[in-house]
């Protein structure tokens, strides 16, 4: 197995330095105090299409042989390597073929076939993907990029760690999105090599908890994928290369939730103004999940890794972050089926300053008993809170609530 070094980070910094992005790494105030550390965020989704994949792409574009080119390449991505590759083969005059699984999001597959490359949509998983392009790279004699298991690519994901160093010096902490591990692998390469003391510390969704598997078995694993809002980490395998290079330098693995992952997405719009996938969510999202708290009151670089989050998904996305905040709650109340029920239950959901999104009303299957009704409610609260304090007052009034959901199904099991 080949090896990847520093000086091979160092090498491909310099050969891609003309196409690639060196994006800013800012402090994030709102962030720091949510998240009780010192916290920069290095804004790699700035790149041309939108994420670090761009710089591995465009290293492993650069180092074709002459045949290599004229053939041009394929590969197999869930989307942002798809879009590195097609970007930077545009600019560098090589063709490119990617397979991408057929969940992947639409906005990457229109963006890619805008960019000129030739896109398949081809099995359930990235693992199908994958294989249907490693067929036809043998079958059409094409090079095959590998998303995150290539030396070429490693070394160009590290040149995110160099930048870091240069620009957080003061850093004691990096937080990496972990999917197949090429990113996690050249930053912990680049940091470790030049700064050992920082800690390095991957996130993966549990939805696709590859390298956890790989650190328990000792070697990578197959691991099933469940959908993810972090389709971008949704590998079932990480790459043997990556997790060699990784598995020494990496301090900590954590897993986040898909609830977790929604309401970093919510609040990175919210604070920091950033539309960022969920993939790219990932560190924030451990850092807001208390399961590091190492990292309290630490100068902490988080890696926000791409933004390529469909307009579709983004708006579900928000809504949920919003359930998961306590600030968008449904439930389901009985009131009296008599002229005025319904007007009482509205003036008390406002006495508490809620305001009602939807409200619907239900007679015929609200059970035996012809005197009252369901209500079917949704409303705007502040927080968990300001919930609590409506169900009290509901309850306190004479409404029985028949169900609720408001992202956390023990929170008004009092109130049945």
């Amino acid at each position: 197995m080949m090896e990847v070094t520093l000086d091979d980070i160092r090498a491909a910094r310099e050969r891609i330095s003309s196409g690639i992005y060196s994006s800013p790494c800012p402090d994030s105030i709102p962030l720091s105090e949510i998240c009780g550390s010192r916290i920069d965020c290095k804004l790699d989704y700035l790149q041309r299409t939108g994420s670090f994949k761009e710089r591995g792409a465009r290293n492993a574009l650069l180092l074709l042989n002459d045949s290599q080119r004229r053939a041009g390449v394929i590969a197999a991505s869930a989307g942002n390597h798809a879009l590195g590759l097609a970007y930077h083969g545009m600019l560098l005059g090589v063709k490119v073929t990617v397979v991408m699984p057929k969940f992947a999001p639409l906005i990457k597959i229109t963006t890619c076939r805008r960019l000129g490359a030739t896109v398949i949509l081809e099995g359930e998983s990235f693992g199908a993907a994958r294989q249907h392009a490693e067929a036809l790279a043998a079958r059409e004699r094409l090079a095959y990029v590998h998303g995150f298991d290539d030396p070429a690519i490693i070394a160009g994901q590290g040149t995110v760690g160099l930048e870091i160093l240069e620009q957080a010096p003061d850093m004691e902490a990096v937080v990496v999105p972990v999917g197949g591990g090429g990113l996690v692998a050249g930053v912990s390469l680049a940091v470790k090599s030049i700064k050992p003391g920082v800690m390095v510390i991957g996130v993966e969704p549990e939805n696709a908890a590859g390298f956890t598997a790989a650190l328990a078995a000792g070697q990578p694993v197959d691991v099933p994928v469940l959908p993810t809002l972090a389709d971008g980490l949704a590998v079932g395998r990480v790459g043997s290369l990556a997790f060699a290079t990784a598995r020494p330098r990496v301090d900590r693995v954590v897993t986040v939730s898909e609830e977790e992952l929604s309401l970093a997405v919510l609040r990175l719009a919210e604070l920091e103004k950033s539309v960022v996938e969920g993939a790219g969510a990932a560190p924030l999202a451990a850092c807001m999940s208390g399961k590091l708290p190492e990292l309290a009151g630490r100068n902490v670089v988080l890696i926000l890794s791409g933004g390529n989050i469909d307009p579709m998904i983004l708006n579900r996305v928000i809504e949920k972050g919003l359930v998961a905040d306590g600030r968008l709650c449904r439930f389901m109340a009985v009131v009296t089926d008599r002229p005025g029920g319904l007007a009482r239950l509205a003036e008390l959901i406002a006495r508490t300053g809620a305001s009602i999104k939807e409200i619907s009303h239900e007679r015929a299957f609200s059970g035996p008993d012809v005197a009252t009704a369901d209500v079917l409610c949704t409303v705007e609260t502040a927080d968990r809170e300001h919930i609590g304090r409506l169900f009290e007052l509901l309850h306190d009034s004479g409404i029985a609530i028949r169900e609720w959901d408001a992202g956390d199904r023990d929170f008004g099991s009092r109130k049945r």
